[in-house]
């Protein structure tokens, strides 16, 4: 019962949408091949999102066929709602027009041509998010952004003033397709040419095959001072099923493994040092904590041996644990690097103008630099994408951060 009722609560609301929407098309034109061919699309492509919910293996996670029929799914609703917002605004305003005539008992006007191009708005208006939505599946999941940041700390170590730090985060290997596209990100990075390459979790959706024709590519990736990553919370194959605890443990073990393979130093709730010209800063890396996710991460186990007075820059999957655990924490975690939230794929940023994502409802740091109490956190994007398989106004990330030591004022 619990697996059927999402299936029909799913099922309503996509058929009232539909039979909603179509209420345009009725209005606009009585041509049935029209009208016919817009109920087979919507049909078609609702019929496909359920055969491939229903039919793939709760052991198989999270499938690009599944990221597929979902994608087009949401292609096919979004700008649906548009027309429903557009047109349930017209009928509210014509139904308190007729309580109106009503009661002053005078006689209703006609409303044909009225609803004629309130449908033809309806229609223009949903054109705007079908195309943007349109052009994230097609384009914008591979639109990457170099996004740069220069920080100044007091108590940064001589010797690191003007170190670079790019760093990338969930890649989801499982949901790439295009070799030539994911090709172009990879050198994109290689040519930041930093001093240290991090990256911040969630390497694969759920598998560690996913990730078996990507890693030539991704272990041609170099930095003088190493390259070092953490785990996500998709690295341990919880969104799964499994057909015993050992499958699901092997598995664990060979996502854990594809970070050597990939030349990456896997920080397991552990730290290093980073050194240059006989001064040195403290890495740290903690697994997965997260406000709503798994909870692996033992930010006083992964400090371990490191001072309070010393540099320190967190490698942590979730920024609820900024939130949560580290901001406010005494022993002073500079700077913290995360990702997680993707920035939910879909949003709309106008630097110094706007920038809004559902994801803000969820994370109060959802994407790019937040400041507070005098500490850092940079929220990365995403490489990859997951679930949905594009990207609209929030594009796929690469952060360059230069650290930069603040001159004191004499």
């Amino acid at each position: 019962m619990r697996f059927i009722l999402p299936f029909v609560i799913l099922f309503l609301i996509t058929f009232l949408v539909e039979l909603y929407a179509y209420q345009a098309i009725k209005t606009l034109t009585k041509n049935k091949i029209i009208r016919r061919t817009w109920i087979l699309i919507g049909g078609i492509i609702f019929a496909n999102f359920f055969y491939v919910l229903i039919s793939t293996p709760r052991t198989a996670g999270q499938t690009i066929q599944f990221q597929w029929a979902f994608g087009l799914l949401i292609l096919n609703l979004i700008p649906k709602l548009v027309i429903i917002l557009t047109l349930f605004g017209e009928d509210l305003v014509r139904g308190l027009k007729k309580v109106v005539f009503k009661l002053s008992k005078k006689k209703t006007q006609p409303t044909e041509g009225r609803r004629k191009f309130i449908s033809q708005l309806a229609l223009l208006l949903a054109a705007i998010p079908f195309s943007g939505f349109l052009y994230g599946v097609i384009r914008g999941k591979y639109n990457y952004k170099v996004l740069k940041y220069e920080l100044s700390f007091k108590d940064l170590p001589e010797a690191f003033d003007g170190f670079t730090i790019t760093q990338i985060s969930d890649i989801h290997s499982g949901s790439f397709t295009n070799k030539e596209e994911i090709q172009y990100g990879v050198d994109l990075i290689r040519e930041q040419q930093s001093d240290l390459l991090l990256f911040t979790g969630d390497i694969v959706n759920t598998h560690a095959s996913e990730m078996d024709d990507w890693v030539s590519m991704f272990s041609k990736l170099e930095a003088p001072y190493g390259k070092y990553s953490i785990l996500g919370n998709h690295d341990y194959g919880e969104y799964s099923e499994w057909n015993s605890p050992e499958d699901k443990a092997l598995n664990s073990q060979a996502i854990k493994d594809l970070h050597p393979k990939i030349g990456f130093n896997l920080l397991l709730n552990e730290n290093r040092y980073i050194e240059k010209d006989g001064q040195k800063i403290a890495l740290i890396g903690v697994e997965n904590w997260g406000e709503r996710f798994k909870k692996a991460g033992d930010l006083k186990k992964a400090s371990q041996n490191i001072a309070k007075e010393e540099f320190k820059i967190l490698m942590s999957h979730d920024p609820s644990h900024w939130e949560v655990e580290v901001k406010k924490n005494d022993f002073n975690y500079h700077l913290t690097l995360s990702g997680h939230t993707h920035g939910l794929q879909i949003g709309i940023e106008i630097p110094g103008w706007i920038k809004w994502s559902p994801s803000q409802y969820v994370y109060k740091q959802w994407a790019g630099l937040y400041t507070e109490f005098g500490r850092h956190i940079n929220v990365n994007r995403g490489f990859g994408y997951h679930a949905f398989p594009g990207r609209v106004g929030i594009w796929p990330e690469i952060t360059v951060i230069t650290l930069k030591k603040e001159k004191e004022i004499t």
